[in-house]
């Protein structure tokens, strides 16, 4: 994910700069139950020291001691597997005869992961490529619908940020979703048009953008990797974006509101607006998973949930708050 490359990419960098050595691990297929999907990585730096997870902890403790006792003497990419067997499964706590294959490069190119890191920090996706047995490592432009690729020699993996978020509203229940929004890899964009609220938003990363909420909805092409959450209670603001993102291939788009303006909003919004009954129906309202949320942070994690769970396909049942 977004996030969890960049944590493993600035810590290699900061090794690099201090001159240790470092391998870089990526989980490229599992079979069975296993703890983290293909695509996970960690980077190890020569002395044990560990950014990121391809396991619960106990393929860690493994690969730390391999790299501790210099036992990686090639520099090119390898693969390892654990699991094999049912006895091996349970020592390194994977679940029901779980295996998982690692890709090991013992020592990645430190101007690549550089190029990368910059790359992603554009809000551009990069698909990177690694070869088993070989020291080149490619990078080139991908497309939010690419996605891991492994034939047994040749793994691709795709970095930056795949999802999308755009908040209508920059208040505290905002401040508290975009960085959490940020942590599971989407690139959030605030919108608020209001000076009272605009002028104190201050969340790293996350853009604040002063247009009208249906002008920022219509420039930023809202497809099927974004979400959209307006959380003003201001139909002047909210229903012009909401207007634009349920006529749009958005997969997510939810309003704050209680279940009586929920009700009320979908009124309005079927009444005085070109949609149809089935987009109209597509709203998340009121928004959020129901988990007794009351305070910002909390309304906050219940949206993220929420979105979560229809980006992953699970779908709830009706709900109440």
């Amino acid at each position: 994910m977004f996030d969890m490359d960049r944590q493993v990419l600035d810590g290699v960098g900061r090794w690099a700069s201090e001159g240790y050595r470092f391998a870089l691990i990526t989980v490229v297929r599992t079979w069975g139950s296993a703890p983290r999907p293909p695509g996970s990585w960690m980077a190890l730096r020569e002395d044990g020291l560990v950014i990121g997870s391809v396991s619960g902890g106990c393929i860690e403790d493994d690969l730390i001691a391999k790299v501790r006792s210099d036992e990686w003497r090639s520099s090119l990419p390898f693969l390892l597997t654990y699991g094999v067997t049912q006895d091996e499964a349970r020592r390194y706590g994977l679940p029901c005869g779980g295996t998982m294959e690692l890709m090991v490069e013992p020592n990645p190119g430190h101007a690549g992961l550089a190029m990368l890191k910059d790359t992603i920090a554009q809000g551009r996706l990069v698909r990177r490529t690694v070869i088993v047995g070989e020291p080149d490592v490619g990078l080139d432009d991908a497309a939010c619908t690419d996605v891991l690729s492994f034939d047994g020699t040749h793994l691709e993996t795709i970095h930056g940020p795949r999802w999308r978020l755009l908040i209508i509203g920059a208040g505290q229940i905002a401040a508290y979703l975009a960085p959490m929004a940020q942590a599971l890899g989407y690139a959030v964009f605030v919108c608020d048009p209001r000076t009272e609220y605009s002028s104190e938003w201050c969340v790293p990363g996350v853009p604040l953008l002063a247009g009208m909420p249906d002008d920022v909805a219509i420039e930023l092409g809202l497809d099927p990797h974004t979400a959209v959450v307006t959380t003003t209670h201001d139909p002047k603001l909210d229903d012009l974006a909401l207007l634009e993102a349920l006529k749009s291939s958005a997969f997510y788009v939810g309003a704050l509101g209680s279940r009586v303006n929920s009700e009320r909003r979908k009124e309005r919004l079927a009444m005085h607006f070109d949609l149809s009954a089935n987009q109209v129906n597509r709203l998340h309202g009121p928004v959020g998973l129901p988990i007794g949320s009351h305070t910002p942070p909390e309304i906050a994690v219940a949206i993220v949930a929420e979105i979560t769970a229809i980006k992953n396909g699970v779908r709830k049942n009706a709900k109440s708050r």
